[in-house]
């Protein structure tokens, strides 16, 4: 038998996870994570510090975690810089980034993005690295305090790069393999490699997307006048930007941003004509809510009033938490949990360190383009 044998012999039980099904909190339930008891860890590299929602995790049944990634070393020190060549591989195929504050520049599967606030990046397993993102200079509890955003501002793009990041299921109980070692990446050659793996479980219509902040379908619609039911208290006019997430997820979130603009400022980029859809709202089956900037106001079942401000999270089950205000100068992601998630299962520990053992071994197409950007993207295509 052959070394390709051999290994394809070993992924053959691996395609999908096998372990135990994804549960969805169908109860009446509020949980809440608060900024000001906000523990940021360097979990995964010396560089990011992570702040998780965690009240929110484990009143979900740990099917969904939400975090904000804060970089806080400069990119030249030897135990920092790019990353190496990895995947992720989620229940799903499921990544979620939008970047809040300063530069970032990503490399999906030979694709290069430069990316700023409000940009939105949802990818399904597929090969990537981060290439570059900026650095204040200023200490870890300044850099931590510094203003987040999901429109281009100048101010703060110069900032430390921070995003907040989405997976389903907790990135340790997941494979998580290095494809190339970052000694070992060749920018001459191995960054124009075009490869394809067949270790993903991702739905049918899940693909990778990129929403640029400044896009057409980015741009923000009037909602104060959509939400009859339930409307929403606010000084300004309130706005709401898709992301598009439902359909490149494979149906599993739906992801809006709800914001207004700053006194007597026009921040938001805004559309000419229509309001904004709210549909997909009622479709959740778990909502999450977090505050990127500014305040809000929230109501339960029993009637009584939540207060948030800038980096706080709150977590719901279906029907259980209104939005009913939102201030000044104020940006809430909205994330929707749908039904679909639960058709996913979890990946055995078993699962997970088999393909974290196989890392390079699990690519099984070479292509090395002329040029940066020709030919397909293989890992977009599952070919």
């Amino acid at each position: 038998m052959t070394e390709y044998a051999r290994i394809d012999a070993q992924l053959g039980g691996l395609i999908h996870p096998n372990g135990e099904p994804l549960r969805l909190n169908k109860q009446k339930f509020v949980a809440v994570d608060r900024q000001k008891d906000a523990d940021y860890k360097a979990t995964y590299r010396p560089q990011a510090l992570y702040n998780r929602a965690d009240n929110g995790f484990h009143a979900n049944n740990e099917t969904f975690l939400l975090h904000e990634v804060a970089t806080n070393l400069p990119i030249y020190r030897k135990d920092t810089g790019p990353t190496d060549f990895h995947l992720h591989l989620p229940p799903g195929g499921f990544q979620l980034v939008l970047v809040t504050s300063g530069v970032f520049t990503f490399d999906y599967d030979g694709n290069i993005f430069y990316v700023g606030p409000g940009a939105v990046m949802l990818q399904s397993a597929i090969v990537h690295r981060q290439l570059f993102y900026t650095w204040s200079g200023m200490s870890t509890e300044e850099n931590l305090k510094t203003p987040q955003s999901i429109v281009p501002e100048s101010l703060v793009m110069g900032y430390s790069g921070k995003f907040i990041e989405a997976f389903i299921t907790d990135p340790t109980t997941f494979p998580n393999p290095t494809v190339v070692a970052t000694e070992h990446i060749n920018e001459y050659e191995t960054a124009r490699t075009a490869w394809n793996h067949p270790l993903h479980d991702r739905p049918a219509d899940a693909c990778f997307w990129f929403q640029d902040p400044m896009a057409l379908d980015a741009l923000y619609k009037p909602m104060s006048e959509a939400t009859p039911g339930v409307p929403i208290k606010s000084d300004s006019s309130v706005y709401l930007r898709d992301m598009g997430l439902e359909l490149p997820s494979g149906h599993l979130v739906t992801g809006h941003i709800i914001a207004t603009d700053p006194r007597g400022q026009s921040l938001l980029p805004k559309s000419p004509s229509g309001k904004a859809d709210i549909s997909a709202f009622g479709r959740d089956e778990v909502t999450m809510y977090r505050i990127i900037r500014g305040s809000a106001e929230f109501k339960d079942l029993d009637g009584k009033t939540l207060e948030l401000v800038t980096g706080d999270v709150v977590t719901a089950g279906k029907d259980s938490l209104d939005l009913v205000g939102v201030g000044e100068n104020t940006q809430i992601l909205r994330l929707g949990l749908l039904s679909g998630m639960e058709n996913l299962r979890r990946w055995t520990p078993g699962q997970r360190d088999t393909v974290d053992s196989l890392a390079g071994q699990i690519i099984t197409q070479r292509e090395v383009r002329p040029l940066r950007t020709d030919a397909k993207p293989v890992g977009f295509l599952y070919s």
